[in-house]
């Protein structure tokens, strides 16, 4: 039986003697708090850093976030990838300095009325922006628990959720949250880490139950994933006659919502992929083109499918564009195009686009950032 008033004093005393130096925790203010757990929904801590202080760079209060055009917050954000985190991180800002008078709200459950806000986050924030006994759980956590009380379960069943969930709050230190919830969640990233933990140096291995089980690799269970669907996709830059490109907005509520891109689409079964890119753009704008040379072939690989994306240079031939299914659309000059926040995929089409011609370049299947 797991001694929890032991497992809480090993666990702070580790943490405090040995927590990394990130930016978000050299000053504990609500903002930063918020923004960079926002960040790190989904997103590794390493990747987040630059990211975190060039976006508190831009935008260094909840009010100047409020008051920026949501292209300027997409386009600080490019890159990071799940960009409804960034399009929510905007309206909860303008609801916090158009509505809440530029106070944030302190209670998990006032935090959860918050777009974007789902209860793990409004736990961190609360108990680290606020000092509430409020309880969380993450993978990281997730990880450790299942561990340390030897849960057999398969934690993608929403009864064992609900379970973890109890227990994160049953054992949570009165008054010491902040402590012991950001402990957790550093154990679980550099030490309780998904294989091959380091237990030798844990600071709880003692009180680990998998570990003296020797089943700590085993923790925490979860039933397979589903085989992620594949598409081939097609993209044009399409020319006009006095060289400007067209890029289209793509609609704020769908994926990628609010980012500009090439336009293009699925391919259809039996189609080409010149074929394909006709119809799309067609349907897509209203407009008439030829199909040139292919300039990139783009592997991704996005949370639920992958795809390949194969980018054409295009000659504008006829009509004028309409935004049927897109929000806008715009014709740019080629180095226009650095202004417009864009998918990581149609950032690898800038790129081989203006190397030298380079045909069918294979950038190599990434997971989504």
């Amino acid at each position: 039986m797991t001694d929890v008033a032991a497992l809480h004093s090993a666990l702070i005393q580790w943490f405090a003697e040995n927590q990394a130096d990130l930016p978000w925790r050299q000053v504990r203010e609500p903002y930063r708090v918020w923004l960079s757990e926002i960040m790190l929904q989904q997103t590794q801590v390493a990747a987040v850093i630059p990211y975190f202080e060039r976006f508190l760079n831009r935008f260094p209060t909840v009010q100047v976030l409020a008051d920026a055009p949501l292209d300027d917050v997409l386009k600080a954000w490019e890159g990071l990838g799940y960009y409804s985190r960034a399009r929510n991180l905007h309206r909860a800002a303008k609801i916090i300095a158009f509505e809440m008078g530029g106070e944030f709200p302190q209670t998990p459950a006032e935090l959860l009325e918050l777009p974007g806000i789902g209860r793990y986050t409004a736990g961190a924030i609360a108990s680290l922006a606020f000092g509430e006994d409020a309880a969380i759980l993450d993978g990281n956590v997730i990880r450790v628990l299942t561990r340390v009380f030897n849960i057999a379960e398969d934690v993608t069943e929403r009864e064992v959720l609900i379970k973890l969930w109890s227990l994160s709050e049953e054992i949570l230190p009165s008054g010491q949250a902040a402590l012991w919830n950001e402990g957790l969640m550093e154990l679980g990233r550099r030490i309780c880490t998904p294989r091959s933990p380091d237990c030798e140096q844990c600071p709880i291995s003692s009180h680990c139950e998998a570990y003296h089980l020797e089943v700590q690799e085993q923790r925490p269970v979860k039933s397979p994933k589903a085989k992620t669907p594949h598409y081939d996709v097609t993209a044009g830059i399409i020319r006009r006659s006095d060289g400007k490109i067209l890029i289209a907005q793509r609609p704020v509520n769908k994926m990628l919502g609010g980012l500009w891109e090439f336009p293009g689409g699925k391919r259809h079964d039996g189609e080409s992929l010149q074929e394909c890119l006709i119809r799309e753009v067609r349907e897509e704008l209203t407009i008439d083109i030829t199909v040139g040379r292919q300039i990139a072939t783009v592997r991704h690989g996005y949370t639920h499918f992958s795809i390949t994306l194969y980018a054409f240079e295009c000659i504008h031939v006829g009509g004028d564009p309409q935004a049927i299914s897109c929000s806008a659309w715009k014709w740019v000059d080629e180095d226009q195009l650095d202004q417009y926040a864009f998918p990581v995929t149609d950032r690898k089409i800038i790129a081989a686009f203006r190397t030298s011609g380079q045909i069918a370049m294979d950038f190599g299947k990434q997971p989504h950032k």
